[in-house]
């Protein structure tokens, strides 16, 4: 009985050391699969997972960048638009970019969502600059700075910084041209010019306008420039959304009134590219363009693609460059620095007064482009190719 009962026993702890270990190999070998699988083990100089790298070294979400442009029925808002949100977000931000289809409601409204959405930053070319002092003020309310993209916005003191070109410059620059051109310093004269100008309720077309007329005003007074139809004043030659179809009709009256009989045209001051366009197109309708009836000095501005044709096919004769490749630069630099806490880099802080504050701004330089050397100007700087201008 003593045998059989102790080999029971003996036989029975070999089974139960049997389970122990089994089931203490089980359990490690659990607890290691269980480390190998887990991707975010403690281990031995293991390296911290990636993070973004928020604006001055700190980790943090992409910062929310809002930008509304007017339209894009002209040329050069679309490039402005695209050109902004490639170096932004090449900057890593995240961006909104609107177009507001020239309606003030749309513009307001689009400005109210960002705010919404929780944008940091706006960046607005305002379609009227007077117009959105509310949606200013409710973006001061949710700390969003704001950056007046080419048009200053107007009786607001919740604007940060202004970048725009030297908006006089380019009118000076235009008034130089027809004075080069006719030979005016010379003493050449008379010719017979008409004016005309960009839409009231943006601000930049009171600045071209003074700046041609600080040039071209001296030889109004002497005689050496006539303007048969006596339209010289701002407010009368403006011309409302620089709308190419109104300046089209502007100008058909003109010709009607005073050039029918076969009187000469021989210059037009077109503050930009869009109502330059509308009269060429007056003209060649009226039958210019030929040996025996040359088309004006016509300027303009933007250098927008069917323009720089027409002043290749000899219709339209300048049009000032602005590169909006360097003035998205320049505001993707004030986002950057508002951002971070810091002051953006300024070279004007006396010109721009909105009528609530001087605007710090910075103003980058206009050349002009011609058949000369449009060539050098804008296809050499890869601002458009052969094929563009074709």
């Amino acid at each position: 009985m003593f045998k059989k009962s102790s080999n029971t026993s003996i036989t029975r702890g070999n089974n139960m050391f049997k389970k122990l270990v089994t089931s203490l190999l089980a359990t490690s070998l659990l607890a290691l699969g269980l480390i190998g699988c887990a991707p975010n083990a403690a281990q031995p100089n293991a390296p911290a997972p990636a993070e973004t790298p928020a604006k001055g070294g700190e980790t943090a979400q992409k910062d929310f960048v809002g930008v509304s442009m007017p339209t894009q029925s002209l040329q050069r808002w679309n490039q402005d638009g695209t050109n902004m949100k490639a170096i932004l977000e090449g900057q890593g931000y995240l961006v909104d970019l609107q177009y507001a289809n020239n309606d003030v409601n749309t513009q307001v409204q689009q400005l109210e969502n960002m705010i919404t959405k929780g944008c940091k930053v706006l960046v607005i070319a305002a379609i009227d600059g007077s117009a959105i002092t509310d949606v200013l003020a409710k973006a001061a309310q949710n700390n969003v700075q704001v950056i007046a993209y080419d048009r200053l916005i107007m009786q607001s003191p919740n604007v940060s910084y202004y970048a725009t070109f030297d908006n006089f410059k380019v009118g000076v620059i235009q008034g130089q041209y027809i004075e080069e051109k006719l030979g005016l310093k010379e003493g050449k004269g008379p010719f017979n010019l008409e004016v005309f100008g960009g839409s009231p309720d943006d601000n930049n077309a009171t600045f071209f306008y003074n700046g041609a007329m600080s040039i071209l005003k001296p030889y109004i007074e002497s005689g050496k420039l006539v303007v048969p139809s006596g339209q010289t004043d701002f407010t009368t030659v403006a011309i409302q959304g620089w709308d190419s179809a109104k300046a089209q009709a502007r100008m058909d009256t003109l010709v009607t009134a005073n050039y029918a009989k076969g009187q000469k045209l021989d210059v037009v001051l077109s503050p930009n590219d869009s109502l330059a366009i509308g009269i060429v197109s007056s003209l060649k309708n009226a039958g210019y363009g030929s040996a025996d009836k040359p088309y004006p000095i016509i300027t303009g501005q933007d250098c927008d693609k069917p323009n720089v044709i027409a002043m290749i096919n000899d219709q339209q004769s300048m049009s000032i460059f602005k590169d909006t490749r360097t003035l998205a630069s320049k505001v993707a630099e004030m986002v950057d620095a508002l951002l971070q806490g810091k002051e953006a880099t300024v070279n004007d802080t006396t010109t721009y007064d909105n009528g609530a504050k001087v605007v710090p701004s910075f103003l980058c330089d206009p050349v002009y482009a011609d058949k000369n050397n449009y060539k050098e100007i804008l296809i050499d700087s890869g601002y458009y190719t052969e094929d563009d201008l074709k």
